[in-house]
């Protein structure tokens, strides 16, 4: 659906709505229960947010590294099916850069307050 309001949006509003209206009504389990819940629509919101940015950046380095075109799932198929039969390996050339840029986006989505991220981050600013 196109219109407004944007999936993003409603996921955001259900997140706010149960971290400002609901959690401090409730304790003990089900507190960290709703905290969890919390977390996962703030991860389905980043996750909505970075990743067509990210897959096509990514898809974009394995086509190079490869030199083939393919989906993000099967350039990543091929990338590790070369690494296993030893075709492929950190001395190949945007292979180290692919791999850390891909761990970098990813963890932008899944662990964006992880101090180690924040440090690499802060690093390329």
């Amino acid at each position: 659906m196109q219109d407004e309001p944007t999936p993003i949006e409603l996921t955001k509003a259900v997140a706010d709505f149960l971290r400002n209206d609901i959690a401090p009504l409730i304790s003990g389990h089900q507190a960290f229960k709703l905290r969890v819940a919390i977390n996962i629509l703030d991860l389905v919101i980043r996750q909505l947010a970075l990743e067509e940015g990210s897959d096509a950046k990514e898809v974009e380095r394995l086509r190079t590294l490869l030199g083939m075109n393919g989906s993000v799932t099967e350039l990543n198929r091929a990338l590790a099916e070369r690494i296993a039969k030893g075709e492929v390996d950190l001395a190949t050339p945007g292979l180290a850069e692919h791999l850390w840029q891909t761990t970098m986006d990813k963890l932008a989505v899944d662990q964006p307050n992880y101090a180690s991220y924040k440090r690499e981050v802060s690093r390329g600013e």
